[in-house]
């Protein structure tokens, strides 16, 4: 029998949380690190860090699988300075049961919070630097 993919909701006060962290007026790095609850089939609030670099980040990173929402000051080439905010999800291996559940939980997750264009995956959290990032939003000119 194949599996099914289970889809956890989103706990309110996270999605409040997230919602706030949208518009937040500081100009520092910042990133809220979520997970699931699986007894709860529940996305909920792990850790909150201000003033984080992407390489202090990972550090900071459980080795289970965690959804990162990360806001990252990007200076342009031309000077410019913008905020974008990033979806980062590691899938290391695991079992197959969570695998569905934080594969359903991340799509609900990004259409919840509307963090639809800068959503990119991390094989491992070895992988998260500054020289990634930057690769990566190199394209949202």
């Amino acid at each position: 029998q194949s599996e099914s993919l289970v889809v956890c909701d989103v706990d309110a006060d996270l999605v409040k949380k997230l919602r706030e962290f949208r518009f937040r007026k500081e100009t520092n790095n910042a990133a809220i690190i979520v997970k699931i609850d699986k007894e709860k089939q529940l996305v909920i609030l792990d850790e909150e860090h201000e003033n984080i670099s992407p390489d202090d980040l990972k550090e900071e990173l459980p080795e289970r699988q965690p959804f990162i929402v990360y806001s990252y000051k990007y200076q342009h080439d031309d000077g410019r300075v913008s905020y974008p905010l990033c979806f980062i999800f590691s899938s290391p291996a695991c079992k197959p049961e969570q695998q569905m559940m934080y594969a359903g939980s991340k799509n609900k997750l990004v259409q919840t919070v509307e963090l639809t264009k800068q959503v990119f995956e991390i094989r491992n959290t070895e992988d998260l630097t500054e020289e990634w990032l930057r690769e990566k939003l190199g394209f949202f000119r």
